[in-house]
């Protein structure tokens, strides 16, 4: 099979989409031929790339079995190069934003709805990458059997990093001794939890633990969830924690890997928010990667990610008390921590590595081509 991917966002600008297509770009690559033509230099560079990839790949389409596309945006371009050639297959993987930015209540909520929801509908296959945006997808008229879900990889060698306490001592600029380090990464939006987090959890918690956020702002003018960092910021400040909680904001990959592999206790306090959702939850499983235990919100894509007892451990969303009971719980004992960390490393290498995701890729991608 030779396949043409098409990426409208691609590394080195860092996030979740584009670490997405990233990995199964490459992992596909090893596998099967390949062809990437990605955008790699971000959301500026959008206006340029897709007109050109729309009539680049008119000419090229012809040369391939399948057209993989990396996310919802790019279902349009698909639409269009299946009206000159039928009989060509095409594929779109689609994330939690995929869906839930046609509720979004502006002017590209409205061209989004017009435009890229009816050429979700024409692909020959929807990969989903959790369960919970199928039951989304289905809402807003896609129907089921066109979806298949498909998780989330990793790359274990890529997140696993050999570094101590004090260097993340140094990277937070404060001392850990006889502290608990609760780390949560990932963007500053609403549904991520991390406001909540600090205003009610927070304050039920020990004075020696301290929590520790870090993940990629979001800018202005981006067409997508709210901009959450100022209103934890402003928690913090409120509650008067600036000892005990630090807010990161776009942090280089290597410092992230740190605190991936140092803290004690990796958490996503998720929360329920209309027209948002969280597709997969692949931090979770890098911090799982990374030995940790995981602590997560039994709710969307997070329940795809985490296992509960098996990678990590699921709690009800919103519920103070049940999250501050698990938390004191799991740091109150070391030694199971270390145990079941290990455990939780071995399993998700076994179910996310991107060896195995991409050939339940190849897999789906030849099941359409036979039909």
């Amino acid at each position: 099979m030779k396949i043409l991917f098409i990426s409208r966002a691609y590394p080195p600008i860092f996030g979740g989409i584009e670490n997405q297509n990233y990995g199964i770009g490459q992992s596909l690559s090893e596998i099967t031929s390949i062809r990437i033509i990605a955008n790699e230099s971000g959301k500026k560079n959008l206006p340029f790339f897709l007109p050109w990839v729309t009539l680049k790949s008119l000419f090229i389409v012809p040369r391939y079995d399948t057209i993989l596309l990396g996310d919802g945006v790019l279902a349009p371009l698909g639409a269009f190069w299946k009206i000159f050639y039928p009989k060509k297959k095409y594929i779109s993987i689609v994330h939690g934003l995929d869906i839930t930015f046609a509720h979004k209540k502006s002017i590209l909520g409205k061209i989004y709805r017009a435009v890229n929801i009816p050429a979700l509908k024409k692909m020959d296959k929807l990969i989903m990458v959790g369960n919970e945006t199928i039951t989304e997808a289905e809402k807003i008229g896609i129907l089921k059997e066109k979806c298949v879900f498909i998780p989330n990889g990793y790359y274990p060698d890529e997140i696993c990093k050999k570094c101590t306490r004090s260097d993340a001592e140094k990277l937070l600029e404060m001392d850990l001794g006889g502290k608990k380090f609760i780390f949560r990464g990932g963007r500053f939006t609403k549904h991520k939890g991390v406001e909540w987090f600090i205003r009610n959890v927070m304050l039920n918690l020990p004075e020696n633990y301290i929590f520790v956020a870090a993940g990629g702002g979001i800018a202005s003018k981006t067409a997508g969830d709210e901009n959450y960092y100022p209103k934890c910021k402003q928690a913090v400040e409120d509650l008067k924690m600036e000892n005990r909680v630090k807010l990161l904001l776009n942090l280089k990959r290597s410092d992230i890997k740190t605190l991936f592999n140092v803290c004690d206790l990796y958490i996503s306090p998720n929360i329920k928010v209309p027209r948002s959702m969280e597709g997969f939850g692949i931090t979770a499983i890098e911090a799982a990667a990374c030995s940790r235990v995981v602590l997560v919100s039994d709710i969307e894509g997070l329940k795809d990610a985490i296992k509960d007892g098996d990678n990590g451990f699921l709690v009800e969303s919103g519920d103070v008390e049940a999250w501050t009971k698990k938390i004191n719980e799991l740091l109150a004992d070391d030694e199971f921590r270390k145990k079941f960390g290990e455990k939780a490393r071995e399993y998700t290498i076994e179910n996310y590595s991107w060896e195995k995701i991409a050939k339940r890729y190849l897999e789906e991608m030849e099941k359409v081509a036979k039909k």
